[in-house]
């Protein structure tokens, strides 16, 4: 997917809940990443209102509707060149001999980033219900200049 976007909502592990703090938190993105486990087809329905989504399938995602999710997708924003994966674990290559200089997953449900090789590696979090003591979370990646800012959205604290 070839695009000027600037800003980019990423969202994780719905399960399907799509809280209304999320859908509020991703208002304003130019597109909207879903890195797996979707849970239902009417939570990426939803995120279309807002912004043109890229998803992919997670574990959870097993239904037939589900089926049509790519398990990876390659994203491609202004200079960034951005790979896509539920599970990073699942990596199939290596995002740094391959172009990418950021990889978006979910699966863990904890919001993070890490550097690695140049390349930048990003959980937005769980945005679904709540697992264990991890905070519900999407996070903001704007690429207005580079290096990229990322903000993570703690989605308790926005009611």
């Amino acid at each position: 997917m070839v695009n000027r976007v600037k800003r980019i909502g990423l969202i994780s592990d719905t399960h399907g809940l799509l809280r209304k703090e999320a859908v509020k938190a991703l208002r304003g993105s130019e597109l909207i990443i879903h890195a797996g486990d979707v849970g239902k087809p009417e939570i990426l329905e939803e995120l279309r209102k807002i912004a043109p989504v890229v998803a992919v399938r997670g574990n959870v995602d097993t239904e037939q509707w589900a089926k049509a999710l790519p398990e990876t997708a390659v994203v491609e924003a202004g200079a960034a060149m951005i790979y896509v994966v539920h599970d990073v674990n699942a990596l199939d290559l290596n995002p740094a001999a391959s172009g990418f200089h950021i990889v978006v997953s979910g699966h863990s449900h904890k919001p993070g980033k890490t550097e690695r090789d140049g390349v930048l590696y990003i959980n937005p979090g769980s945005a679904g219900p709540r697992r264990f003591q991890l905070p519900v979370t999407v996070a903001h990646l704007s690429l207005e200049r580079m290096p990229c800012r990322l903000e993570f959205v703690d989605l308790e604290e926005t009611r």
